[in-house]
């Protein structure tokens, strides 16, 4: 059993809470996400208009982020053989394939140990909420959402491409950062490292403390 406290959420920076779940491709496991990126999602409840857009449009950028070896994982409420119905009525009325894990969390489980279900908006739906996990299992960004407003799939992507970006190149991603844009080489920690980054040629340079470069 994890000692994550039910109800809580998963801060950045720590290990995703243990869990064993059933979806529409099997059985899942927290230690199944540990290997690739993850992006996991909880939706309010099936059979829903703004729900059905959002799984639809995971699903159209699927490629994209398996592109980026990451995988997505949906979760709501509601019992598998709903989950599977809908993702029949998707594909009829939408043209959609549903082909991610769609964890069933009847007991609230998992919803429970993620911090999904925010009573002061539904005490019997998980709210809209986002968690790219990295391949160690480490929670690096969350995203929350009201039920009513639907998610941006571009920004939960991007967000994935800058994280990767960061950590493979040591640097940092500046406001509105897509691919291909200049990053920010990270700041000075010492006068010796203030003298290295004087050195740097092809930057840009702000000021001592703010210096972007072309990867």
């Amino acid at each position: 059993m994890s000692d994550q406290v039910v109800g809580s959420i998963p801060k950045i920076g720590e290990k995703i809470p243990e869990f064993e779940a059933t979806t529409t491709k099997g059985t899942l496991k927290s230690s199944d996400l540990e290997g690739k990126w993850t992006v996991l999602f909880s939706h309010p409840a099936d059979f829903t208009p703004v729900c059905t857009t959002e799984l639809a449009a995971f699903a159209q950028n699927q490629e994209k982020f398996a592109e980026l070896d990451t995988q997505l994982v949906g979760l709501s409420i509601d019992s598998v053989h709903s989950h599977l119905a809908w993702i029949k009525n998707i594909e009829e009325n939408l043209g959609v394939k549903i082909d991610y894990h769609l964890i069933a969390d009847l007991d609230m489980n998992v919803a429970s140990k993620f911090g999904m279900i925010h009573p002061g908006a539904s005490a019997t739906a998980t709210v809209r909420a986002v968690f790219i996990i990295d391949p160690k299992g480490i929670v690096r960004t969350l995203f929350y959402y009201p039920m009513n407003a639907g998610r941006n799939i571009d920004e939960i992507l991007r967000t994935v491409q800058a994280l990767q970006t960061a950590d493979k190149n040591s640097v940092a991603c500046p406001v509105n950062w897509r691919p291909g844009d200049k990053v920010i080489v990270p700041p000075p920690k010492t006068m010796a490292e203030v003298a290295q980054r004087d050195a740097l040629q092809n930057v840009e340079r702000v000021d001592f403390y703010l210096v972007k470069k072309d990867l």
